[in-house]
């Protein structure tokens, strides 16, 4: 199954050849239908997968949340939430010809602006001419991440959810656009080559909406019996309003001002995510962990992330352990203008900027987190999870916390405690 999550986003150019591909899985002529009847297989499969979720947080005075583009979770808006892992998905997948294929994916969970509408993640369609070499043009995951095609099908990992740290480096995981998959086999050796271009546009928490143009990604996966090795560069050019009105006024300000503004503000600047992983799964445990590192060139502050997990299966129950941390590696206070080169008037204005933009800087996410649970099989197809997590918030860092309050304290540590009920069908 070919299940991969990612944000909400408008109806915007792409739809058209959504579209498409939609109106070729239900109207392509009879002649595939025909094609494969003489295979004695189904043109068309059908398969749903769902997580049914509750989070508790020990903190009262900000979320915690799966993702940023969730507007809110457990601890300040709801002692026990049920949205932060909650989710269903159904996939339809028909394939024409032996070489031509098209697979469409609707799915529903939290959305950027509160509602749980069923909204499209995958449209594709794929052209395979040889058994080696694929095209495929649509609504495509990104493969930047070890589990970027698990990555919200809870049932195919281990934990309640993937560590925080490292899966929120980035907001973006699909684009509208076109990718190319070559596989070469030596023996027992599978290497899978991919690139893909294209773009993508979504709603975020608040009315916001993110822009990424020229987005492209290369990635290599190497897999070797048990043992799976993934690398991954994403580059993309993209825009994002919500801090416009700050770096509006510093360009008030004159030259200094004009010059904070071009160096921070997220119009058109150059993003590049470089990640690793790595994953030996012999039966009986397994143990993984990715490493990534993230640069915007804007107001985002360039960061590394990392985790390791590991577990062990006894029958049907896997307990399992995760360490993981994200840290910021760029400045998150800078001077900001100099107040004694402007007129006496504009000093208190000139104070309040600076101290909005070095606001702005201090809510990259510090943290790392301790994460104990286990999943247990208890019937086909469907597992229960419990998992506490312990956070400790870096100094002066709300970490990856939204919706903090005037109460909250950074820099202190909190608890989790999730339940998740996995299913596949």
């Amino acid at each position: 199954m070919q299940c991969r999550i990612t944000p909400s986003r408008p109806w915007h150019a792409s739809h058209e050849l959504n579209a498409i591909i939609l109106i070729a899985m239900l109207w392509y002529p009879a002649a595939a239908g025909a094609a494969a009847e003489d295979a004695g297989a189904s043109m068309f499969s059908v398969s749903a997968f769902g997580t049914l979720g509750v989070v508790h947080s020990s903190e009262d005075n900000a979320d915690f949340t799966a993702s940023s583009e969730q507007p809110n979770g457990a601890g300040y808006s709801h002692s026990w939430s049920p949205d932060v892992d909650s989710r269903l998905g159904a996939q339809a997948t028909a394939h024409f010809t032996p070489q031509l294929s098209a697979m469409l994916q609707v799915i529903s969970e939290q959305l950027y602006d509160k509602t749980f509408r069923p909204h499209i993640e995958w449209a594709n369609i794929t052209y395979q001419p040889t058994p080696e070499f694929s095209v495929r043009l649509g609504r495509i995951v990104l493969p930047t991440f070890l589990i970027s095609d698990s990555r919200k099908v809870g049932y195919a990992n281990p934990w309640v959810r993937p560590p925080v740290e490292l899966y929120s480096l980035s907001p973006v995981f699909d684009s509208d656009g076109a990718d190319v998959d070559y596989q070469m086999q030596v023996g027992k050796l599978v290497n899978t080559l991919v690139g893909t271009y294209g773009n993508t546009r979504f709603g975020t928490p608040g009315g916001g909406e993110l822009d990424a143009k020229r987005l492209w990604v290369i990635a290599d996966t190497v897999e070797y019996g048990p043992l799976t090795l993934h690398i991954a560069y994403q580059q993309s050019s993209y825009t994002f309003h919500f801090l416009d009105p700050l770096f509006d006024a510093f360009r008030q300000l004159g030259p200094q001002g004009t010059a904070l503004a071009d160096k921070y503000d997220l119009d058109n600047k150059s993003a590049q995510l470089i990640t690793a992983g790595a994953m030996y799964d012999p039966g009986k445990w397994f143990v993984t962990g990715e490493w990534a590192k993230r640069n915007m060139h804007s107001a985002i502050v360039e960061s590394t992330a990392w985790y390791l997990s590991g577990g062990y299966r006894l029958a049907k129950f896997t307990p399992y352990m995760t360490y993981a941390k994200v840290k910021a590696d760029g400045n998150t206070s800078d001077p900001g203008l100099n107040v004694s080169e402007l007129p006496p008037f504009l000093a208190g204005p000139a104070n309040g900027l600076n101290a909005g933009l070095n606001a702005t800087l201090g809510m990259t996410a510090v943290q790392n987190t301790i994460s104990v649970g286990s999943r247990w099989d208890f019937m086909k197809n469907t597992d229960l999870k419990l998992q506490y997590d312990h956070i400790d918030l870096g100094s002066g860092s709300a970490g990856t916390l939204v919706n903090v309050q005037p109460g909250f304290q950074p820099g202190g540590t909190v608890n989790l405690f999730s339940i998740a009920i996995d299913f596949v069908w």
